[in-house]
């Protein structure tokens, strides 16, 4: 797992698909970035299928619930099976745009 921040933002970088083990490494890191947005990014896996998102779902929602966005980037999903409760878009660009828009929406109580 490598870790990059920016401004409020924390990316999160997995090379190896085992999302067990990044669930696990981002659930005993957490307290590191609680406070800020975050990025799940598997752009460099080869396949990421719909069991492969929902294995986040519950820490999207965990997140999502402190009023802060969590985001996952992969251009490898079927993005019409994708749920509505969770965030999946197919760039860190598109990421970035998921966020502000978000971030305005709560500071306009939305």
């Amino acid at each position: 797992m490598i870790l990059d921040k920016d401004g409020n933002i924390t990316i999160i970088t997995q090379e190896q698909k085992s999302i067990p083990v990044l669930i696990d490494k981002i659930s005993s890191s957490y307290q590191k970035f609680q406070n800020d947005n975050i990025v799940i990014n598997l752009t460099v896996w080869s396949e990421v299928t719909i069991n492969d998102i929902l294995e986040f779902l519950q820490l999207s929602n965990q997140h999502r619930k402190k009023k802060l966005s969590f985001v996952i980037v992969t251009d490898k999903a079927n993005f019409n099976e994708m749920p509505d409760e969770i965030i999946v878009v197919p760039s860190m660009h598109e990421a970035y745009d998921i966020i502000e828009m978000e971030e305005m929406e709560r500071d306009l109580d939305f």
